[in-house]
């Protein structure tokens, strides 16, 4: 099974234009869900760390899966994982956030 980490960003708003759509990209598919979720770590620390303002979050999931293994968002220094017995968002164990 393959695994994907997608970027969603809505740009910064600018005075007087109109609010762009949520730009999806998908920025790179791996053979592992662990190899996914470090590429998805290493891009949201550069983004907390950039001082942009747009609004940006990332999310691990297989191709066209409707489901995220791994949930992180530029304004927030938690990780998330989805618990599908209870379909609540989650933050990552300690043990697993490194």
């Amino acid at each position: 099974m393959a695994f994907e980490i997608v970027e969603f960003r809505d740009p910064a708003p600018v005075p007087g234009e109109p609010i762009s759509d949520t730009i999806e990209t998908v920025l790179g598919t791996y053979d592992t869900e662990a190899e996914a979720i470090q590429h998805g770590r290493r891009v949201w620390k550069e983004a907390r760390a950039s001082g942009t303002r747009d609004v940006s979050w990332w999310i691990v999931r297989a191709p066209n899966e409707s489901l995220a293994r791994w949930i992180a968002d530029r304004s927030s220094d938690r990780e998330q994982i989805l618990d599908l017995t209870t379909n609540t968002l989650r933050p990552v164990p300690s043990r697993l956030s490194e």
